[in-house]
Order: C-alpha cells, then structure tokens, then sequence
C-alpha cells in the first residue's frame, strides 16, 4: 500500500452561504461538499495510465452530476453505465439532457451493467456509508476487468471532530458512525482482491453563519446511522437548545463563523492478472482466462 506525501497538507476554509433546507422540489443532485471531492478524485485519473473502454459510476447521485461530468470529459469515448442507489433517478435526470444535445458525443448513457465487466468503478462519497462494506468491495472487484481498477472517495476519522467533541461533553450520542482509517482500507482492498492500493487523505475545514446553516448542511450529507443514536422525536424546545449549544461549543475562525472539519478519504487500486498454481484446482471466469492467455502469447 502506498501512502502518497501529501497526505497531510492542510487546506483552506470554505464557506457554504447556506441559511434553510432547499425545498423538495429542488433538492440538488448531491450536497456541494460531494461535488467538490468528486471534482478532486477527477483530478487524479490522469494518475492512471489504463484509458477505460467502459466504466461505471456507482450510486452517482450521490456523487453528483458535476463529477459525474467531470469523469465524462476525461474518457470521453468511453461506455457509461450507472448502478447502484439512485442510478434510475439519475438516469431520468441525465440522459434526456445528454440524448437533445447536439453537441454531445461519445456513447449514451445506460442504466445496469453490459455482459461484460468494466475497465473502472467510479464511487465518490458512497463506501463510508455501506452497510457491509467487504461484500461492496468484492462487488466492485468481481464487475472489474483484468487490470481494471477502482476510484472511490469516502469520509475518514476525522470527520465532525469538532461536532463529536460537544456531544461527548454534554453526553450526547454520537453524532455519525465511526469513519475508517485510509490504512484500515488499504488493508481490506488488499484482503478484497485488489493490488497496488494507493491512499491518500485531506481535511477540509467548512464554515457556516449560524447553527441553522451547519444542521442544514449536516442533513443533505446523509444520516446518522449509528445505532446507539436516540431512537425518538427531539422537542422544538429541545432543538432550540442543541442550535444554542452548537453556537456556544463549536470553534470559530477568524471571520467569527462556526467551522467543521471533514476529513476526505480517497483511494485507487487494480484487479491483478489472475494466478493459477499448477496442480490445485481452480475456477477462473472467461474474461480473466482470455487475460492469461494474451500474457502467454505477449510473451513468447
């Protein structure tokens, strides 16, 4: 596993000019906060030297249309397909936009995997929030073709720092579940198949007016799903208090406005050519034993 040296660089703050919860009518694709990662994950693939035939972008409106667009202008020509939560949501929110422009080309965009495997998987702020994240691992590995390989952009530790200290000090529940450690997934990207796992981890610090802004965003970035949260209906009084809480414990910088730290976890690994010991038994699919056989040829 390698750890890139910029791992530990510190970033500056961004303010969100958020004051209510945007109507459900409106609701954005996914919160800015997803985009902006989205938007830095599609900055590494030129990293990459493979150049995808086919990739598939995993929960996407999760993700966002923005990276989702982002991916689109690196591999232009490349098949695209969407899965997981929210894919036929986003299929009718994007495809009609792709299908009446004239000046769009490349493949259209399809709901569901081909026969055939991809050469990446594309999931950008999904895995943190898995419930069963070994089995979603050994999905992706499975629907990877041979030296296909994996991009995903997840929360880490460090996440709501601040937010996890004050509930800690008046005795509150957590906040959120606990988030894994890079080196945590390096490992199990290793015990799910994949080689040459590269991580590498920012923090970026959030900034918001008042606790209002902060609760909204807080809400459009998912829920608590830890399973010792309180299991009821808060009071408006009670909800008053919390706000009054947050306003008083949270930290603020200079400008005077609450800040929250978010930690951004990002990953990319390949599916290894497959390896058959002599003498053993195996079972290898017809993707991967075509892999072997061009090795053979390309070496002699």
């Amino acid at each position: 596993m390698t750890i890139l040296p910029g791992a530990l660089r510190s970033q500056p703050a961004f303010c969100l000019p958020m004051t209510s919860a945007p109507s459900r009518s409106r609701l954005p694709d996914s919160p800015w906060l997803h985009e902006e990662v989205g938007r830095r994950m599609a900055e590494r693939l030129p990293w990459i030297k493979l150049q995808p035939r086919s990739w598939l972008n995993w929960a996407p409106l999760v993700g966002g249309a923005q990276s989702h667009e982002a991916v689109l202008k690196t591999y232009p020509e490349a098949h695209t397909w969407l899965d997981g939560p929210g894919a036929d949501v986003a299929l009718a929110r994007w495809a009609p936009a792709r299908s009446w422009n004239p000046f769009r080309r490349g493949p259209k965009l399809q709901r569901a995997l081909p026969g055939g495997p991809v050469d990446m998987v594309w999931a950008n702020m999904s895995l943190h929030a898995e419930p069963e994240p070994a089995a979603r691992l050994a999905d992706w590995f499975a629907r990877l073709s041979t030296d296909g390989f994996l991009m995903f952009a997840c929360l880490g530790p460090d996440s709501l720092r601040e937010l996890r200290a004050l509930h800690a000090q008046h005795g509150w529940p957590e906040p959120a579940l606990p988030f894994v450690d890079m080196h945590d997934w390096g490992d199990r990207l290793v015990g799910a198949g994949f080689a040459e796992p590269v991580m590498d981890m920012e923090r970026i610090v959030l900034t918001y007016s008042d606790a209002t802004a902060l609760l909204d965003e807080l809400r459009g970035l998912g829920r608590n799903q830890h399973p010792q949260r309180f299991g009821a209906l808060r009071s408006r009084a009670w909800g008053q208090r919390y706000r009054e809480a947050l306003a008083q414990g949270l930290p603020r910088g200079e400008d005077g406005r609450l800040t929250l730290t978010f930690e951004v976890v990002y990953g990319h690994a390949f599916k290894p050519r497959p390896r058959v010991k002599a003498g053993e038994p195996s079972a290898i699919s017809l993707d991967d034993m075509r892999a072997m056989l061009r090795t053979q040829r390309a070496g002699g």
